[in-house]
């Protein structure tokens, strides 16, 4: 299992549209991935887990993977979070 703490970088923060794209990314791979906002933590590949939370631009969250292709799925979505405006 890896986890790393990101700062979310897009505009208009985790809405409606860039959670759909979030979750499409998330389910490009094989890991269990989870994402920890506050006290709540999501699958990071459930639609309502994830519009749950509403985060917004610059908030800090943990997103966790664990699986065969946990450091590439870690990877792939940090670039999302901080690259996609």
């Amino acid at each position: 299992m890896v986890k790393k703490d990101m700062k979310v970088e897009i505009k208009d923060g985790l809405n409606v549209g860039t959670v759909a794209l979030f979750i499409q990314k998330a389910s490009q791979f094989d890991s269990a991935i989870y994402l920890k906002y506050g006290d709540k933590k999501v699958n990071a590949k459930s639609i309502m887990g994830m519009m749950s939370l509403n985060i917004a631009s610059g908030e800090q969250i943990s997103v966790s993977a664990d699986g065969k292709d946990e450091s590439v799925a870690l990877s792939s979505i940090e670039k999302y979070l901080c690259c996609t405006h």
